[in-house]
């Protein structure tokens, strides 16, 4: 595939989400379309272009020079954008969704699947059935959550909540709150202290309790605002959840699963007695269709 702006062959994209954190998706298996900040930017634009959360370029990781010595274990790379344009590690509704259009492409079946991230590799299970017509649900093996501690601060407005600071690839502060609508408009991203902590920015998550093992939560996702759902996110919940609840499965050799609430849907996490965090939940495909050249044609005079 070329690109589309140099006229040689429409650009495709497909349209999916996971519990409603949507994403443009460019099919560029050669690695042939050098998409900018800004052109991915102006994809995921809500008005003025496709809209979506973010953005998934799906690349065989030998074509991208950044996934290429992973080629031997996962022969995709989930190259992932924000909706500013910006670059992020991870994306658990991402990899879901990424695994489903391999899937509905005919590039991969119902089963096991190695996706290459910059987070690293991504073992993924589809489901054979669904009940929908959507397919069955996909879980990831989102690898193990670190927790670097020291004492964080989440901040909107004149409020203030202690967060847990947990890291699954990419980063996040996890507060416990009274009642979800506490996190405000969330129209910008909340204030973190110490700022050192996060140097490059973080996701932040507001939780509530809503019955044993089974949270809800909202999120200001780093580079894309409030979102609908946020599958790392869920994981870092999820675990900042259970050390609160006092439970550990690397020491009590039981694993742990909590039900996570999101506005945009359900999803299922669980922590592995070595640590490692799964989630389950759904991934659809809902359109595709073609791009028109002069959205990824020359960039705009500064």
């Amino acid at each position: 595939m070329t690109d589309a702006h140099h006229g040689t062959a429409p650009t495709v994209f497909l349209k999916g989400h996971g519990t409603e954190n949507d994403f443009v998706i460019i099919p560029d298996p050669d690695g042939r379309l050098d998409l900018s900040a800004a052109q991915a930017a102006r994809l995921c634009d809500r008005r003025a272009g496709i809209g979506g959360d973010g953005l998934l370029r799906v690349v065989r990781s030998a074509a991208h020079p950044e996934a290429a010595a992973l080629a031997d274990r996962a022969e995709w790379f989930m190259d992932y954008r924000n909706s500013d344009g910006s670059i992020a590690e991870m994306c658990g509704n991402g990899v879901r969704v990424f695994a489903r259009y391999l899937q509905r492409a005919g590039l991969a079946g119902a089963g096991d699947l190695a996706v290459a991230t910059r987070a690293g590799i991504r073992e993924v299970h589809i489901a054979k059935d669904g009940h929908d017509g959507t397919g069955g649900e996909i879980t990831v093996d989102m690898g193990p959550a670190t927790l670097p501690g020291g004492d964080v601060t989440v901040i909107v407005g004149a409020r203030t909540w202690p967060a847990v600071n947990v890291n699954m690839g990419n980063p996040h502060a996890v507060a416990f709150v009274d009642d979800l609508d506490d996190a405000g408009a969330l129209l910008r991203a909340p204030g973190v202290a110490p700022a050192e902590t996060y140097p490059t920015g973080t996701n932040v998550e507001f939780v509530v309790d809503r019955g044993p093992r089974h949270v809800a939560m909202r999120v200001h996702e780093r580079g894309s605002g409030e979102t609908r759902s946020c599958g790392t996110g869920a994981c870092a919940v999820m675990v900042a959840a259970a050390r609160r609840d006092g439970l550990d499965p690397a020491r009590t050799g039981h694993p742990v699963t909590y039900t996570v609430d999101l506005p945009g849907g359900r999803l299922v996490v669980t922590e592995r007695t070595d640590g490692r965090i799964e989630m389950t939940g759904p991934a659809v495909i809902v359109a595709e269709g073609v791009i028109e050249p002069a959205l990824l044609g020359a960039e705009p005079a500064p």
